[in-house]
C-alpha cells in the first residue's frame, strides 16, 4: 500500500525558469520511514510544498493517503508537517502552542492537552511545557516544531531537516521516537545528513534536478542484500578456492579489501560463514566487514551516473 504517490509532477517558479520538479514520479510505502535525499536545489522542499498544498503543481498528479491531492478538510489531523524554516510564535507556552494546534485539528480541549503532553514528552521538552516558546534555545524551538508535526498521531508525517540544531543526545532521542512509529504511520524525512537517514530509514528516494534518480528499500539502494566488503590484513587471499566454494558469485580484490557480490538465490549469511572460514584457514586477519555501501557512496554513484559523469 502506498501512502504518498507523485506521478509526472512538474513545478517551476516562473514561466521561463528552470523546473524545480521535472516530471517527478515516486511513491512512499505506507508504514515506512522514508528518506528523501538530494543535493541543494534537487527539489525536496518544493516536493513537500506541493504535497502540502502550499504550491499547486503545473503538471502531474499527487495522491495522499489514497484520496487524491491535498484537501484541508479531508487531511485535517491526518497530515503532520515540519517545514524547513518553521516559525513558532514566541508568546505562547510550549503546552499552549501545541494545545492550540490540537484545537485547529478538531480535538476537544482535553484531547488537545493530552496530545500536547505526549508530543512534549516525545521530544524531551516536558520540563519546559510552561515556558514561553520565545525563551527556548534554537535547538529546543526546533524540537517544539517537530512536536507540532507529531501532534495527534497523524497518518503521514513530513519532516524537513528535523535534526537541524539538535545535539547528539537530542538527535538520538528523536531518532528513537521516529523509529517507534515504523509500521504505525508513514514518516518522510528530508535531510542532507545521509548517515542519519541511513540509520533511521528503511526506504529512500534519491532526487537530483527535480527528477527521480532511484527509489527503493535501503537494502536495495545500498546493496546490503548482495554486497559485502571484507577489510583484510596481509596474506594471499584464496580467491580461486572461494570461487569454487561459491560458484556464481563475484570476488574482487581492491585496496586491501575483498569485495563479494552474491549470486542469485545465495544466502548472504551462509556465504559469509564460508568466506570467513576460508580466510581463517588461510591465516588472513579480518579487520572489518561491511554489508553494502554507505548511502552516501550509493547516492554519489547514482548522481554521477544520472549526470553522465
Amino acid at each position: 500500500m502506498t501512502a504518498l504517490k507523485l506521478t509526472g509532477v512538474r513545478k517551476r517558479y516562473s514561466r521561463r525558469g528552470a523546473w524545480a520538479l521535472d516530471g517527478l514520479s515516486c511513491q512512499f510505502p505506507a508504514g515506512s520511514i522514508s528518506g528523501l535525499v538530494g543535493p541543494n536545489g534537487a527539489g525536496k522542499t518544493t516536493l513537500f510544498s506541493v504535497v502540502c498544498g502550499y504550491l499547486p503543481p503545473d503538471e502531474g498528479t499527487v495522491d495522499i493517503l489514497g484520496g487524491g491531492p491535498f484537501d484541508v478538510m479531508r487531511l485535517k489531523g491526518r497530515l503532520g508537517v515540519l517545514p524547513q524554516d518553521a516559525a513558532i510564535g514566541t508568546r505562547l507556552t510550549c503546552r499552549g502552542f501545541l494545545t492550540y494546534l490540537g484545537g485547529l485539528q478538531g480535538m476537544s480541549g482535553r484531547d488537545a492537552e493530552a496530545a500536547a503532553e505526549r508530543a512534549l514528552t516525545d521530544v524531551l521538552l516536558h520540563d519546559r511545557a510552561d515556558d514561553r516558546a520565545g525563551s527556548l534555545s534554537h535547538g529546543m524551538r526546533r524540537r517544539l516544531a517537530v512536536a507540532s508535526a507529531l501532534l495527534g498521531a497523524p497518518e503521514l508525517i513530513l519532516l524537513d531537516e528535523p535534526m537541524a540544531g539538535l545535539d547528539p543526545a537530542q538527535g538520538r532521542a528523536l531518532r528513537e521516537v521516529l523509529g517507534s512509529l515504523h509500521g504505525k504511520t508513514t514518516v518522510i524525512v528530508s535531510s542532507h545528513d545521509l548517515d542519519e537517514i541511513e540509520r533511521l530509514c528503511d526506504y529512500v528516494v534519491l532526487m537530483d534536478k527535480g527528477a527521480l534518480i532511484r527509489e527503493g528499500s535501503m537494502a536495495e539502494v545500498t546493496g546490503r542484500g548482495e554486497l559485502v566488503r571484507w577489510d583484510l590484513g596481509p596474506g594471499e587471499v584464496p580467491v580461486a578456492a572461494l570461487e569454487a566454494t561459491l560458484p556464481g558469485c563475484g570476488f574482487t580484490l581492491r585496496d586491501g579489501a575483498l569485495l563479494f557480490e552474491a549470486g542469485d538465490e545465495v544466502d548472504l549469511d551462509e556465504a559469509s560463514v564460508a568466506i570467513a572460514g576460508a580466510l581463517s584457514t588461510a591465516g588472513i586477519p579480518i579487520r572489518g566487514v561491511q554489508r553494502g555501501t554507505s548511502l552516501e557512496e550509493s547516492f554519489l554513484a547514482e548522481t554521477q551516473e544520472a549526470r553522465g559523469s
